[in-house]
């Protein structure tokens, strides 16, 4: 994908990098976010998945059992070295980093629904216990060399304790005997290099066996070490010299045995870079609310409930509203054109676009609705904001221009072009005729654009094209303040006059400019301020009725719902009840039969009376089976009742669809020039004034409009 260095400045891609890199472990994964650009379809794809994975264990109790790890870069090129001996605490590094490969081996094969992607590269990596074993063989859980790691290691440590012990011993007999006489001074000893020496009275240092090793700074203290310690120290200090040359030994041994698993060890760490990365960018997601959408392969983008990530983690802080857009592109939908005054969220809305696509295709999860839709461009180009150049001594209007004339030479109709203030910089007239130009030259290079302007022709221009569409930054023309809300569809008011009233300039120079511009100019910014105004109270309504139906109808299941199963229910309670009360005849008729047996009455006719209630038990339960198939005919019958009521429905819109074809048709005989018309629910009657392609422009006398032929009635 191409997209320069400064387009990605002018979307604020570099500083939307720099909220995701402290998620980061690692040092390098944090400069490797850093560096992430846009990537292919099926690179990102996977990215996408892989950190949609992770997010879904933070909002469950599904926790990765990944954390805080240390890289092993330096160490995995210096084990390759011939007898070369690496430090401690990196055969630790390396034992933590096969152990959470190991839990993470374990820990992902047992949800393979809920994480597919990090399952399968997981499952790739080969997992070398043995790592693991050889390191615990050396090293205890403090980081220490064990005794056990070799022979001669446990038998030199083995002496050291004796020898120590034979110190301590011989320097607490030396401290005693010297004590009871007066050669030592109050303090009785000291430490000096680690050992302890006795505290002799300078006069009687030769009057006590052993070795000087110091004075105090007056001289009146000789530090003596006693001379039974002397040959037991020497014995440590010769046991330590050996102990170091040993453990050295081990470890250079110990090197050579992990470097035959420096391929695994490479891609471990490799791995974990990767899940780093991963986790980071989830994290991020959690905080701005970032989903994965549906990614198309066809040129379909729908973006509904889309935010600015950086300006919602801005508004959050300090507590503001951040309002959401919602817009779509598509083959027949490719370029939008949003107006309206200034200040009111078009900028914003073409850097939110822009960096969301950015996002997407970097493998960054987005902050907009799940049922949100995006597909890859090629390319992104962008022209937002001031390009002034001092040091090529360039103005404003000739760096756009600039930029535009490399724009055209790459836009194609896998380009996406985003450009704030279409037109603006020059002669108004003229530049907004070169405008017009560009834009054409998009449309039929088949771009993509979302483009904002207050040039009045663009607006006309997009009307007329069939694959373009306006859209409009609402106001509210009461309070004077902007809603931030995007409609798409119609064209929006720059609203010139009542923002300079809002910015408190004299009313005697807004009417004075109002004298100076064209009376049908105000009148047709008039007619889009109240169809703006209009449109969106209606808009309003309609969606204030639509959640009240949607609110209607789900009561009415639901109700419908309970009153089947309160039915049901009430069926078997019923069902139930009569087979009790049955059982209850039926053992009364037993019990009768039972004590006419005990009063004398004969077996045989007491068996032929209770055959007679088995014969009727068999008859009633024949009839209850038949019962049973007459009420599954019942719903059977309702069922299909249900199924000719569909297609009595589809017939009906079968039907609209044939009256619709008739409308069609009539329309091309009486949609002509001269012919008086008005729109649909008005009672505004206009002339057509020109019938282009698939809008007609309607005469009202004061102003004109351009409209979709669908919408007028004849007079």
């Amino acid at each position: 994908m191409y997209i320069n260095k400064e387009d990605l400045k002018e979307l604020e891609f570099p500083q939307l990098l720099a909220e995701i890199a402290p998620f980061a472990y690692s040092p390098k994964t944090r400069e490797k976010i850093h560096q992430l650009l846009p990537m292919g379809i099926d690179e990102a794809e996977l990215a996408l998945k892989k950190t949609a994975e992770y997010l879904s264990s933070f909002e469950s109790s599904n926790a990765i059992p990944f954390d805080e790890y240390e890289d092993i870069d330096n160490e995995l090129k210096l084990m390759l070295i011939e007898n070369y001996r690496l430090e401690n605490s990196a055969f630790i590094k390396i034992k933590t980093l096969t152990e959470q490969i190991g839990r993470l081996q374990k820990f992902f094969p047992t949800m393979p629904d809920t994480f597919p992607q990090l399952l399968q590269e997981v499952s790739v990596l080969e997992f070398k216990k043995e790592i693991i074993d050889k390191v615990d063989k050396v090293f205890n859980r403090f980081g220490e060399v064990k005794s056990e790691a070799s022979p001669i290691l446990k038998g030199l440590r083995t002496e050291m304790q004796h020898a120590k012990k034979a110190i301590q011993e011989n320097f607490n007999r030396a401290l005693f005997n010297y004590g009871q006489s007066d050669f030592l001074d109050e303090i009785r000893e000291s430490i000096i290099d680690d050992q302890r020496v006795l505290a002799v009275k300078s006069a009687y240092k030769k009057r006590v066996l052993g070795r000087v090793l110091g004075l105090s700074k007056t001289g009146s203290i000789t530090y003596m070490q006693p001379d039974s310690v002397v040959k037991h120290y020497f014995k440590l200090k010769e046991c330590q010299e050996e102990e170091k040359k040993e453990i050295d030994k081990i470890l250079r041994q110990l090197t050579a045995e992990i470097a035959v698993f420096q391929p695994q060890l490479w891609r471990y760490q490799k791995y974990i870079f990767d899940l780093d990365f991963t986790r980071a960018k989830g994290k991020f997601a959690e905080l701005v609310n970032g989903v994965l959408p549906k990614i198309n392969r066809h040129k379909t983008l729908k973006l509904k409930d889309a935010y600015h990530p950086l300006l919602w983690l801005k508004n959050k802080k300090q507590n503001k509203t951040i309002f959401p857009q919602t817009l779509s592109l598509t083959d027949h939908n490719r370029i939008i054109c949003i107006s309206g005054p200034n200040a009111g969220g078009k900028s914003i809305t073409l850097k939110t676009v822009g960096l969301l696509q950015l996002m997407i295709q970097s493998g960054i999860l987005v902050p907009t609705h799940p049922k949100s839709e995006m597909f890859f461009f090629d390319k992104i180009m962008t022209d937002i904001g001031d390009n002034q150049s001092i040091e090529n001594h360039l103005s404003t209007y000739s760096s756009r221009l600039k930029k535009m004339g490399g724009i055209i030479k790459e836009a194609n109709a896998k380009t996406l072009l985003l450009i704030d203030e279409f037109g603006t910089g020059s002669d108004p007239e003229l530049g907004g005729a070169l405008a017009e130009s560009f834009l054409e030259f998009f449309y039929d290079k088949k771009s993509f654009a979302i483009i904002t302007t207050h040039y009045t022709n663009i607006k006309i221009v997009i009307e007329q094209l069939p694959n373009a569409e306006n859209a409009a930054m609402l106001f509210d023309e009461k309070t004077l303040e902007p809603m931030y809300k995007l409609e798409v569809g119609q064209a929006g008011s720059s609203f010139t006059f009542e923002v300079a009233e809002k910015n408190k300039i004299p009313k005697f120079i807004i009417e004075s400019a109002k004298k100076k511009v064209e009376h049908d100019i105000i009148n047709l910014d008039k007619t889009i301020v109240k169809l703006q105004q209009e449109k969106y109270e209606v808009e309003k309504l309609r969606t204030d009725l639509t959640e009240r139906k949607e609110s209607v109808e789900g009561k009415r299941d639901n109700f419908q719902k309970l009153n089947e199963q309160l039915q049901q229910k009430l069926f078997n309670f019923q069902k139930l009840y009569e087979d009790e009360h049955r059982k209850l005849q039926f053992g009364n008729k037993i019990e009768t039969f039972i004590e006419s047996y005990i009063k004398g009455k004969s077996r045989k006719d007491v068996v032929k009376d209770f055959v007679k209630i088995l014969e009727q038990e068999k008859f009633r339960k024949i009839g209850a089976d038949k019962d049973e198939t007459k009420r599954l005919q019942v719903v059977k019958r309702k069922i299909t009742q249900q199924l000719k009521k569909e297609e009595v429905i589809e017939k009906i819109e079968e039907t609209n669809e044939k009256l619709e074809e008739k409308r069609k048709v009539d329309r091309a005989v009486w949609m002509k020039v001269g012919q008086r018309v008005r729109i649909t629910g008005s009672t505004s009657v206009g002339t057509i004034d020109k019938i282009s392609r698939n809008k007609v422009i309607v005469n009202y006398g004061t102003f004109k409009t351009t409209i979709d032929p669908e919408e007028l009635e004849r007079i």
